[in-house]
């Protein structure tokens, strides 16, 4: 007898635990993983969670491969809180184990998100067919807690084009380029081949960047040859930069142009070395 009201307490025990926990994920029929976006600057790979909103993995351009994971909520949180983050097998792999991946701070009023190594994790328990899952307390209701599964049905596909996209992003962000100093051989428009390369390394990343707002041209020249002359030759090279960036499409009306000549050295005119530094055009570029 006391064995059978054990068993009964404990079957109630699981059962209100179960059902405490509000579930959302994909069902496996319709588990959906999109390229969200893909170029050079980004890339998105997203799975939208019907009833709660999407989880989103990203990479950006940069000098080091970086990865993040936002959960976009519908609802934001209404209070600080802790989530817990593991990988949890589907009901088709018997015997095999939930394991734990991260903890995920939650903010009031922000999404959920993770930094790289944890993201990373996510992406391969996916790609091995376990579901990445997050456990919190519901902020609103005391009684529940939720669990926010990541399909990964129909992942692999998406995945590899995601890959493909990461390994093809720039080695430099917007922040590497937005203060470039461009430097001229002695007397002439024609660039050193440092700043050859600064400068196609600009152009290829505004030829993927559409939310240019402003590039500010400022060229300078040094105090070797006539005051005029050096004016000119300032706005000469300045106005080739723009009509390079023109070229591969940035708005002429969103390059501005200054030629200072012999004004603002930087570095003494006394000798060939420090006059060199002198001669430049200092590239400023904004966005929105």
């Amino acid at each position: 007898m006391k064995k059978t009201l054990l068993a009964a307490s404990i079957a109630c025990l699981t059962f209100n635990a179960l059902a405490g926990l509000r579930q959302y994920n994909a069902p496996v029929e319709s588990s959906d993983w999109q390229l969200k976006k893909a170029s050079r600057l980004e890339c998105t790979l997203a799975h939208p969670i019907p009833g709660y909103g999407e989880a989103m993995f990203t990479s950006m351009a940069s000098k080091q491969l970086n990865m993040e994971f936002e959960l976009d909520m519908m609802r934001l949180p209404d209070t600080y809180g802790i989530a817990a983050v593991y990988s949890v097998p589907p009901k088709w792999m018997p015997g095999e184990v939930q394991r734990s991946i991260a903890d995920m701070n939650l903010r009031k009023q922000y999404n959920g998100d993770l930094p790289q190594k944890a993201a990373w994790i996510m992406l391969s328990e996916l790609e091995k067919g376990f579901w990445p899952t997050i456990f919190y307390q519901d902020w609103y209701n005391d009684y529940d807690r939720v669990a926010v599964g990541l399909n990964a049905s129909n992942f692999r596909p998406s995945y590899e084009d995601f890959s493909r996209c990461v390994a093809n992003l720039l080695p430099y962000s917007f922040d590497d380029i937005a203060y470039t100093v461009l430097s001229y051989k002695k007397n002439s428009v024609e660039l050193t081949k440092y700043s050859q390369k600064r400068l196609s390394m600009i152009g290829e990343y505004l030829k993927e960047d559409k939310e240019l707002e402003l590039v500010l041209l400022d060229g300078y020249s040094d105090s070797y040859g006539g005051r005029w002359n050096n004016l000119k030759l300032s706005e000469r090279r300045a106005n080739e930069v723009k009509d390079y960036f023109s070229n591969i499409g940035v708005e002429s009306d969103r390059i501005e142009v200054t030629a200072h000549g012999e004004k603002r050295h930087i570095a003494p005119n006394t000798n060939s070395a420090s006059r060199a530094k002198n001669r430049r055009v200092v590239v400023r570029m904004a966005k929105p």
